[in-house]
């Protein structure tokens, strides 16, 4: 049944290795953990919703200055900030979480539409993406999923590494 549903959807997708391939990788994974960052409740708690029926957590903050103290005392695997909030502009926020913890992925999430110099401003701070919320929330879960797929390859890849030595004789 699961193999005709897949195949189905395949169809209606088109044939392409690519599309294939993260089809595949969204249907088969494995539950993620996201923060989404928001100043607007009602977007957190859809966000969160639509996450959790997709078969994943989310937590919610609806104050940027919260994030410091939720990283402290939880692990997530990506985070979807706002970049226009009240108290604490979301570039501002990449850049902290950026220094904080430098490998976790950052995707904005705005309505502010597509302006490119805050876009870039966003992706020199660190961002990993940006998704405007004009889009549908597809488009936004697309993107999550293919920088959760390369996040988790590039940590296998690298925990399959072996450890560098030291330099002997380094000044």
């Amino acid at each position: 049944m699961a193999s005709l549903l897949l195949n189905r959807i395949i169809e209606i997708i088109g044939a392409s290795r690519h599309a294939t391939f993260l089809l595949m990788k969204i249907l088969n994974r494995d539950c993620a953990d996201f923060l989404v960052i928001d100043d607007d409740p009602s977007i957190t708690r859809f966000l969160a919703a639509y996450l959790k029926q997709k078969g994943h957590t989310c937590a919610t903050l609806t104050e940027g200055f919260q994030t410091a103290v939720w990283l402290e005392m939880h692990d997530c695997e990506v985070v979807v900030v706002d970049l226009n909030m009240p108290k604490v502009d979301g570039i501002s926020l990449i850049t902290y979480i950026r220094e904080i913890q430098p490998s976790l992925p950052i995707i904005v999430f705005t309505g502010v539409g597509y302006e490119e110099e805050k876009m870039h401003a966003a992706l020199r701070a660190g961002a990993n993406g940006y998704v405007s919320k004009n889009l549908p929330v597809e488009q936004l879960y697309c993107v999550l999923s293919r920088v959760l797929v390369t996040c988790r390859q590039r940590a296998r890849r690298e925990s399959l590494l072996p450890a560098r030595p030291a330099l002997l004789g380094a000044a």
